[in-house]
């Protein structure tokens, strides 16, 4: 459901922001969706509400709820920020609480 030329930002303080901006598909795979799957036991979306806004943008405000290989979890308030086109992704900013993201990779 990606564009080919999506432009994909993590929250500012996010470990994975370090690719900003992450531009097509495969270097969202790569920069961010395999990291997650590499670094933690389990990942879920919990809490998911979609915001239909005007100009085929799109708000989910959701829950992290995870659990790092290293054993600490969190449980971490989230928005996404989706701009569609022609039915596919071509631009995403995530707000997080980078605190607890931060927090539950060194305890």
């Amino acid at each position: 459901m990606m564009d080919s030329n999506i432009i994909w930002n993590e929250a500012e303080g996010n470990a994975y922001a370090d690719g900003n901006p992450y531009k097509g598909p495969e270097a969202v795979l790569n920069g961010v969706f395999a990291r997650i799957g590499e670094e933690h036991e389990y990942f879920n979306l919990k809490d998911i509400e979609l915001h239909e806004m005007f100009n085929d943008k799109v708000l989910a405000t959701l829950r992290y709820d995870a659990k790092r290989n290293n054993g600490n979890s969190y449980d971490a308030q989230v928005a996404h920020f989706w701009t569609l086109k022609d039915g596919k992704v071509v631009g995403f900013q995530q707000y997080v609480d980078t605190k607890k993201l931060n927090d539950a990779l060194t305890k």
